[in-house]
């Protein structure tokens, strides 16, 4: 029989599973009936978040933990569009954070909080490239589904870009701006 803890940290890894249903709601103000999950986003967060981090010279592993924990909280109180926090005091991620991983490996406990607080309070280098990294994927997606049709995605790549810190991010962005979703492809097809 497992321990209390090693169920609490199975526990926690199931619910992350939840973000693979929960969808991002923002994109359903553009028409997209069918917007990427907040697990997608995670993934793409990661990605870029670990890019970012070699390009701006800092810990990549500590970037990419960030990245993939700083929506694990919407498990539980979903994907607040920015306009419906106007209306919602939902508790802050920290706190929400403490609650998933209560029951969980005092290790995973430790190291899940302190990834979500460093990402949160946004003054470590690795915590300004994760915030980049998150920015950087909403403006990326964005862009993708423009191409797709959805047409009313300008205000995503406005504020994210304009959100921007790290000189890498501001260059990706450019570069991502600049062609269409597809060009890594024509790098290697004839």
């Amino acid at each position: 029989m497992a321990d209390d803890t090693t169920r609490g940290t199975a526990s926690f890894i199931s619910e992350m599973g939840v973000l693979k249903r929960v969808a991002r709601t923002g994109w359903w103000f553009t028409g997209n009936k069918a917007p990427e999950s907040v697990a997608e986003h995670s993934f793409r967060v990661g990605v870029i978040g670990s890019v970012l981090a070699m390009m701006e010279g800092v810990d990549p592993a500590r970037v990419a933990l960030m990245c993939l924990f700083h929506d694990s909280q919407e498990t539980r109180i979903g994907d607040i569009a920015h306009i419906g926090r106007k209306y919602i005091r939902a508790a802050p991620n920290g706190e929400v954070t403490a609650d998933q991983v209560a029951n969980a490996h005092p290790a995973v406990r430790t190291g899940v909080q302190g990834a979500v607080d460093e990402y949160e309070a946004a003054e470590t280098p690795e915590a300004i490239v994760a915030r980049d990294a998150d920015k950087l994927e909403c403006l990326v997606q964005a862009v993708e589904y423009r191409e797709q049709g959805y047409s009313l995605t300008q205000n995503w790549i406005d504020t994210s870009l304009a959100s921007l810190k790290t000189p890498s991010a501001k260059a990706l962005a450019d570069a991502a701006l600049s062609m269409d979703s597809l060009q890594w492809q024509k790098n290697f097809l004839p």
